[in-house]
């Protein structure tokens, strides 16, 4: 009879799981930018029209907005390191699939492959990487993980750029094979296997949510195609709609919801969550539109487009840690509120600059502005959602403003363009501008709303802290996970 002990640790595991999952953590956060400088060259090779770049970049950031934290559930129940590996195959699998798309159709149901696996291997990056590194030391290892991220999302428009520029379109998804090949095999020998305290899985709800939500981004994608009184735009919205309530009443009865509803009944939290969800509807949408714009328009190419994005996509990664600082002395709802208001007159600025033709001098203000705001969101944003509910709940918030904030990207991509289309198309560079110009001013209104909805945050100092929901491994609320 053999007695059972626990297996001694491995020397090294814990920088393993530092450098495992910093690694994953950026290849599931490249992709949600990687993609947008690509896209003019994506439109000229596969061609399509808006829509179809709608859905490259809807189908990846929808399905994982809404399988966040169904990933997460599925690797308390079956196995965080198993599931962890199983969703790195599946991205990397897609990865591979969307590289060798024949057409538009193929690559945005390999986007959507991408999105499922970066829906597992997310949630459980922190999961695995708290239950691998002393509690003294996490700060440091969170630290790492989220410049890790941070760097992916900064770098992204530029690497997609550099990519399709210097070899073709196709590249910036076949960077990614590589990286997932070697991370696999990594995590199945250097992490340990964990399971969840509540493994329980909430299919109906998480049926529900996919469905009302897809439907809604469907109608606002077809819109100016079949017309907005069409009934299948008409019946998406309806349907969408429908579902989304049944989820939400679904969810209030529930013995183990994927949300509990019991969350929203704080303010701060409820206040939060609309104002993250508003801020990337604006900010999505804006982004999907001026990396095209900068080359159609301004006539650079992939990677000089990338290179004039830095300004933008950069700076939150010198703003953050000063705004951070900031939130530790005033309180993190006054420097989320003055972040959404600068992001607000960034684009409204951009609206007012774009010409057909025009020096890119007079967009950099703009660009920093929209930079500086961003960067003062992410890292308070973090602490007032792990401060509005009880330790043991952070996870589960984490991964809803997290989830909030994916969705609000979609339908921002899709309210935007359904927009510019209305307005403009590509025909030329001021039809171009004659639909870019008031889809600004539409995202500038949502972000400008954002603030607003802010200022219903209290205006309390006191923070609990989001070192105990980082503690349990779960993704900080305003880490930049596929921003």
């Amino acid at each position: 009879m053999h007695e059972h002990r626990k297996p001694p640790a491995r020397r090294g595991s814990a920088v393993w799981a530092v450098v495992i999952t910093s690694m994953a953590g950026f290849i599931t956060a490249l992709d949600n930018l990687i993609v947008t400088t690509a896209l003019p060259s994506i439109r000229k090779d596969l061609g399509g029209g808006l829509e179809d770049l709608e859905w490259t970049v809807s189908a990846y950031t929808l399905t994982f907005a809404v399988l966040l934290m169904f990933g997460a559930s599925l690797g308390d129940r079956f196995g965080r390191r198993r599931l962890f590996a199983t969703g790195l195959a599946i991205f990397t699998a897609a990865s591979a699939a969307a590289a060798l798309a024949p057409g538009m159709g193929e690559l945005i149901a390999a986007r959507a492959a991408q999105g499922v696996g970066a829906a597992i291997v997310t949630p459980l990056t922190l999961t695995l990487l708290a239950a691998a590194v002393p509690a003294e030391r996490r700060g440091v290892a969170f630290g790492v993980w989220g410049a890790a991220s941070g760097i992916a999302v900064a770098t992204g428009p530029l690497i997609g750029g550099t990519l399709t520029e210097h070899l073709s379109w196709q590249w910036i998804f076949w960077v990614n094979v590589p990286l997932g090949l070697a991370l696999i095999p990594l995590a199945l020998l250097q992490l340990g296997e964990s399971h969840g305290p509540h493994p329980s899985l909430d299919l109906v709800g998480t049926v529900l949510v996919s469905l009302g939500l897809f439907g809604i981004v469907y109608a606002l994608v077809r819109g100016n195609a079949d017309g907005w009184t069409s009934t299948p735009v008409l019946g998406g919205f309806f349907a969408g709609t429908a579902l989304l309530i049944g989820f939400v009443l679904y969810e209030l009865r529930a013995r183990h919801p994927m949300l509990p509803m019991r969350l929203f009944r704080h303010r701060s939290f409820s206040a939060i969550n609309a104002a993250s969800l508003l801020m990337f509807l604006g900010m999505f949408g804006a982004i999907f539109l001026l990396s095209q714009y900068l080359q159609t328009v301004g006539g650079y190419s992939p990677m000089e487009a990338g290179v004039r994005m830095l300004p933008w996509t950069a700076m939150p990664m010198i703003a953050g840690p000063l705004a951070g600082a900031l939130s530790d002395r005033i309180g993190g709802a006054p420097v989320v509120t003055v972040g959404m208001a600068l992001n607000a007159v960034g684009l409204g600025l951009w609206a007012l600059a774009v010409e057909p033709q025009v020096s890119y001098t007079s967009l950099l203000p703009a660009l920093i502005v929209c930079g500086t705001g961003m960067g003062m969101f992410f890292a308070p944003s973090a602490n007032l959602v792990m401060s509005t509910v009880r330790p043991e709940e952070q996870g589960i918030a984490s991964g809803a403003n997290n989830a909030i904030r994916e969705v609000g990207g979609a339908i921002g991509v899709a309210s935007l363009a359904a927009v510019f289309s209305a307005q403009g198309g590509y025909g030329s560079a001021s039809l171009f501008v004659d639909g870019l110009r008031p889809a600004l001013w539409v995202g500038a209104g949502a972000v400008g709303l954002a603030a607003a909805v802010a200022l219903l945050m209290s205006r309390d100092r006191t923070v609990d802290g989001p070192a105990a929901g980082l503690a349990a491994g779960d993704a900080p609320a305003g880490a930049p996970v596929a921003t």
